[in-house]
């Protein structure tokens, strides 16, 4: 499948439902492949890590997080069916599985945020088998890895942030006994409850990144490549790539 190119990231043009079954279908194949869902952030990040870059390239999905990649492919020339919220896509995941008794590891966050996300997961998802949780604090990862082998879930959770999650499943892939790997950031979080998303209506307005910004002052550094991808992705258009 050809995939819509946003400053150098290839994105697969699908509905979050087309995700969804596309996960399905490689989690059933259980070759340990992975999914990325890449912001504009992680877009200019990607610019100046050829590292990045080639793990993003790798994935067997590559979703569109946010309305800002959407926006920018519109600048571009290339319109996207929909964003597709990583977190949104993982919950559709989950549900599928937990219809069928499948299972799902959550790794990442600071200690005890995975453990708390579980709670709610299994509340939410009943018939959802959480297999373990590790959480990302960590200066070696073998016990870890070690943990996901003894586990094989369908389903596994990065939460590490960018870029430390889309290497560590890059360079993991195919090598472990599980479905599926994702890469969702600060996730667990949301999933523990002990970072709030915003309300469905800024939501639907595409104000996500607002809201996140009016909670977390400190973000204001990260927010500023917004922006810039927005100048970037419109002189692309203007020199005619």
């Amino acid at each position: 499948m050809s995939r819509t190119d946003v400053l150098g990231v290839g994105f697969d043009n699908v509905t979050k439902a087309e995700a969804v079954e596309r996960a399905l279908e490689l989690i059933d194949a259980r070759e340990g492949r992975y999914v990325v869902t890449p912001n504009p952030e992680i877009v200019m990040l990607a610019k100046e890590n050829p590292a990045l870059k080639e793990a993003l390239a790798g994935a067997d999905i590559v979703l569109p997080d946010g309305a800002g990649i959407v926006k920018g492919a519109a600048i571009l020339g290339r319109p996207m069916k929909e964003k597709v919220p990583g977190i949104d896509f993982a919950c559709g995941v989950m549900a599928r599985l937990a219809e069928r008794g499948g299972s799902v590891y959550l790794f990442g966050a600071k200690p005890g945020v995975a453990e708390a996300a579980a709670e709610t997961l299994r509340t939410k998802f009943p018939g959802l088998v959480i297999s373990g949780t590790s959480d990302g604090y960590f200066s070696d990862d073998g016990p870890i890895i070690e943990k996901i082998k003894d586990a094989a879930p369908d389903f596994l959770l990065v939460c590490l942030g960018a870029p430390k999650q889309e290497l560590w499943i890059a360079k993991m892939s195919g090598k472990l006994p599980v479905g599926l790997m994702v890469g969702l950031g600060g996730s667990l979080d949301v999933f523990a409850g002990t970072v709030k998303r915003a309300p469905e209506a800024w939501q639907k307005l595409d104000l996500e990144w607002l809201y996140r910004l009016l909670k977390e002052p400190r973000r204001i550094g990260r927010m500023m490549k917004l922006p810039l991808f927005v100048i970037e992705a419109a002189g692309e258009r203007l020199r005619g790539k």
